[in-house]
């Protein structure tokens, strides 16, 4: 499956699906990285992989791109804004949240913000979910969650540490699952 992966920022997501193709775990090949962050430090490491990079501020730059590159599956990969694919695409791009969605998810809810406010709730078990985005924030049909435990004692940098951990087996599964099983699978 020919993918594109959409960041942000620092690329650690990048360079765990990097991994996984390099040490055949995962199927798929990554054909392009485009950053709507013009100094994301993802586009640096991408290109340092030997991936084409773009910065594309834009749905319709994002899409012009991804078109060039004949994209099967989009990967979003920290990638902090709301994506529009092109029609053919619509059901055919996956994202991965730091949490067990529905629980803290939607606008807003990304990143570290998302720890702080396990650990302010307590909750005791947390993790993460690879589910196929669509119009709105988080609500597309999920396709792996894992989840890790929370401590008391723990902070939100402990548990975004341990759910990155859980991340990084998941999207790869979920990738796997996708290629095996096919995308329309998911959208019935």
């Amino acid at each position: 499956m020919r993918m594109a992966v959409l960041l942000s920022g620092t690329g650690r997501t990048l360079d765990n699906l990097h991994d996984r193709i390099a040490d055949g775990t995962m199927q798929g090949s990554i054909e392009v990285v485009v950053a709507n962050v013009v100094d994301a430090l993802g586009l640096k490491k991408a290109k340092k992989y030997g991936y084409p990079v773009h910065y594309a501020s834009t749905d319709d730059e994002i899409n012009s791109i991804l078109q060039d590159y004949d994209i099967e599956l989009v990967l979003l990969a920290g990638f902090l804004k709301l994506y529009h694919p092109p029609e053919h695409l619509k059901h055919n791009v996956l994202n991965i949240h730091p949490a067990l969605i529905p629980s803290f998810c939607g606008d807003g809810f990304y990143g570290i913000h998302v720890h702080r406010i396990v650990k302010k709730k307590g909750v005791k078990v947390s993790g993460c979910t690879v589910h196929f985005a669509n119009e709105k924030y988080d609500e597309g049909p999920i396709v792996v969650q894992k989840s890790v435990p929370v401590y008391d004692e723990d902070s939100p940098d402990d548990i975004a540490e341990r759910v990155f951990g859980a991340e990084c087996e998941a999207y790869p599964e979920a990738i796997n699952l996708v290629h095996d099983k096919g995308i329309e699978s998911y959208w019935k």
